[in-house]
């Protein structure tokens, strides 16, 4: 058999497993990774691509090292849930560099941050001065949480006693082009409504739109493919 027919075969192996592996480590945000979790993952793909072109491994024992270092994972994962000490080895806890607008340059040494970066993360956060900040926490993943002084954070409603509508989340109803009907039906609606709302902007073809999505307080947001401009379109009229 020729060497590069063997890597395609090895290639597509590999490409399925290193698929199946991650689906059943399950999901989560790139951004809530922990340095551990970004390591396992590194290894995974590097057995992964050892399985893919180098020939002269067998398949089975690759696939088996790619096998163990989806089940460890899973397993810490499991007894973290319900252990705090293995959660704290595994994930790791924060650790608070700034508190009532002092710098704790100790605790900066012990998670290697230096000044500058520990100002680039405020700055990205849209804080700009340190007295402004109560607490600064890095977390396990690396991302810098912040809560500002009480005198320095948006007037909310409620520091007003203002009530306020309640807002549930939009609802797609057609995504380039297509029609969502399980959508529509879901909200108790019809075809023959969505296209009467749509006729009042003179919208024939429901081809041309890239996003139509209803609010719950009945506002249609429509917006057609290409550079043409949006629309918004209140349903309770």
């Amino acid at each position: 058999m020729s060497i590069i027919l063997v890597v395609v075969i090895r290639s597509i192996i590999s490409f399925f497993s290193l698929l199946i592996l991650t689906r059943i480590m399950g999901k989560q945000q790139v951004a809530e990774l922990t340095f551990f979790d970004y390591v396992v993952g590194i290894t995974i793909g590097s057995i992964a691509s050892t399985l893919s072109v180098q020939v002269n491994q067998n398949t089975i024992a690759t696939l088996a090292g790619m096998g163990v270092w989806t089940i460890l994972p899973i397993m810490l994962a499991y007894l973290s849930l319900h252990n705090i000490w293995i959660r704290k080895v595994v994930e790791g806890e924060g650790t608070v560099l700034i508190e009532n607008g002092n710098i704790i340059e100790k605790n900066l040494g012990k998670v290697r941050i230096t000044i500058d970066d520990l100002l680039s993360q405020m700055r990205t956060q849209g804080v700009f001065d340190i007295t402004d900040v109560e607490f600064a926490i890095i977390e396990s993943n690396g991302r810098l949480s912040l809560q500002k002084k009480s005198q320095k954070r948006p007037v909310t409603p409620s520091d007003l006693n203002l009530s306020t509508m309640y807002e549930g989340l939009p609802t797609n109803l057609i995504e380039d082009g297509i029609l969502l009907v399980d959508a529509i039906e879901s909200l108790k609606l019809s075809k023959a409504w969505l296209y009467h709302q749509l006729d009042k902007v003179n919208i024939q073809d429901i081809k041309l739109i890239s996003l139509a999505q209803l609010d719950t307080k009945g506002v249609l947001y429509v917006d057609l493919d290409g550079d043409s401009p949006y629309y918004i379109i209140s349903s309770l009229n």
